[in-house]
Order: C-alpha cells, then structure tokens, then sequence
C-alpha cells in the first residue's frame, strides 16, 4: 500500500481580530504568506491576502482537475485543457463561520469525447478525488462545459 503525508504550518500572533499570521510549506509557494482577519473578513474581492478558504478553493480545484484528466485518459481521451474554479460560499450562523456549499466550474477541451461522456467522468472524478472526500461534509456542485477548440 502506498503512503505519504504533506504538511504545511501557520504561525499566528496577536488577537484574533488584531492578529495575523503566516504559512509555510516545503515547496516554497506558502514561503512566509501573510494572512489575517481583516484580509479574510473585511475585503470582499479576496485580493487583499490569502485567506484559508482561497487555499482549499484553490487545492480542491487542482485535485479535481488532475482526477478527472486521469479518468479521461483511463478511458482513452486525452484533454488538450482543462480549466476549474472552485467558488467555496460562506455563512455565518449562531455557531460561526461555515461552509455553505462548493461549486467546481470545469470547461475542458477534450477531442472526441461526447458532453455526456465528459460529465460521466466529471463527476466519477468528483467523486474519487481526495479533496472532495475530504469536504464530503459540504454540499459540493459540478458545472462541466464542453468546448470545442475554437472557445465555442
């Protein structure tokens, strides 16, 4: 059986309004990121810093994308692109903050392949990837989009 782990780590200072903080991973990408409250919170477009629901987007729309282009190719299609967003709504209730839902948008051209076939498999690698498992407590939407290699 095989195995591995990935680690990434925060580190926070002050108060929770007040404070902030910074990630890090090995490959250098969350080298020192700076994330806090008020850039979570209070900047609507998201562009201010990055934010813990930006990184789960961001790592639910790369799993998704890379399950489906195995499960294309295990059925002999080969996706020239293949392009996802991952929207993550949130609510805060009584208890909190909290996911309300999260809606994967995939357009993909893949020659030769039927809108039926690719939304099967879509949706198989929805199901198989391990980030989706993960956030299996949220509801989780699928938008798949054909396109033809000229973008119609």
């Amino acid at each position: 059986m095989a195995h591995f782990q990935r680690t990434a780590s925060a580190v926070w200072n002050g108060t929770g309004a007040d404070g902030s903080g910074k990630l890090d991973g090995p490959s250098g990408v969350l080298s020192g990121t700076p994330y806090s409250a008020a850039k979570r919170f209070q900047n609507e477009d998201g562009k201010a810093g990055t934010n813990p629901e930006e990184l789960i987007a961001a790592a639910h729309a790369g799993c998704f994308i890379m399950a489906l282009s195995f499960q294309l190719s295990g059925a002999g299609f080969n996706a020239k692109e293949l392009r996802c967003s991952a929207t993550i709504d949130m609510e805060k209730g009584d208890s909190g903050w909290a996911f309300q839902k999260i809606t994967l948008r995939l357009e993909g051209e893949v020659p030769g392949i039927s809108a039926e076939k690719f939304a099967e498999l879509a949706h198989a690698a929805k199901a198989g990837c391990p980030v989706s498992k993960a956030l299996s407590a949220v509801p989780i939407g699928l938008e798949a989009k054909l396109i033809s290699p000229s973008g119609i």
